[in-house]
């Protein structure tokens, strides 16, 4: 399962400019399903239209694979790359499940670019990788 999360007011499209995000919805996607991980809203305050806004949307996104806005300026792309976090751009409204079903068809077939490379980097990071080699009858 990877999360990948939506800058969502309505947790139902993609609706929200990435810097001025008012709320994202994480899901844990995987090609048999998808569960609702987090929802996290900003305060205003938070929001005062300089670049540290970005700081706490970051720190919240970090060990997610992508998040898709509907747009996302340069500097925050740099950010969200240099966590690992692949940017996606969409259109507004783009419905939030059409995305997740593009998602799993994808993870149940042969996936490719980011999120081939998200899966790779979660498989690296995984604690449990040794033990279930061991499980298998892995050896050196």
């Amino acid at each position: 399962m990877l999360p990948i999360a939506f800058a969502t007011t309505d947790r139902a499209t993609v609706n929200q400019h990435f810097g001025a995000a008012a709320a994202f919805t994480i899901l844990e996607v995987g090609a048999e399903g998808a569960r609702l991980r987090e929802v996290a809203e900003f305060i205003e305050t938070a929001m005062d239209g300089h670049e540290g806004k970005l700081d706490a949307k970051i720190a919240l996104l970090e060990g997610c694979a992508a998040v898709y806005a509907c747009a996302i300026g340069a500097s925050a792309v740099q950010r969200l790359i240099a966590k690992g976090v692949q940017p996606m751009k969409v259109d507004e409204g783009t419905s939030i499940d059409a995305l997740v079903s593009g998602l799993q068809t994808e993870l149940a077939g042969s996936p490719a670019g980011w999120l081939a490379k998200a899966l790779q980097r979660r498989e690296k990071s995984d604690p449990q990788r040794f033990a279930s080699m061991a499980d298998e009858g892995w050896e050196e």
